[in-house]
């Protein structure tokens, strides 16, 4: 009993600290109190993003940087995907200055994967069918 404890202890805490691209999406959708964080370079942002998403490199995420910010809003923090750990780091920093954080699974490139739009100079309009629905 007390592995399937830690397990279901192990799920929770997942999808405490985790969202995927549709429960982002529909979240945004539904006007919920969000704070999407690119924490990548401005260039990069700057070339794509998800729309709505505020641009904050992971590296100058302070208390300055951040007043302005609605502290009862989720923070969503996404990087390039797998193959990045910038979400990471900017969940962290996040975290550390008091904010309610997720990391978006994948980043971008899951984001772009399922289906969803993107902005910004090589932005695209998305492609529903493929969208996951879990």
């Amino acid at each position: 009993m007390q592995a399937q404890q830690a397990q279901l202890q192990h799920y929770l805490d997942k999808l405490a600290y985790e969202i995927d691209s549709w429960d982002l999406s529909v979240a945004l959708k539904a006007n919920d109190r969000l704070i999407v964080i690119d924490t990548r370079a401005p260039e990069l942002y700057a070339r794509e993003h998800i729309p709505g998403a505020i641009n904050l490199p992971h590296r100058t995420m302070s208390e300055d940087s951040t007043r302005g910010f609605d502290r009862e809003a989720l923070v969503v923090s996404y990087c390039d995907g797998i193959g990045c750990n910038g979400s990471t780091k900017g969940a962290l920093n996040m975290t550390r200055l008091g904010f309610r954080v997720k990391e978006l699974m994948g980043g971008l490139d899951w984001w772009k994967r399922d289906g969803h739009p993107t902005a910004g100079t090589q932005g695209s309009q998305g492609d529903s069918e493929k969208i996951c629905g879990c």
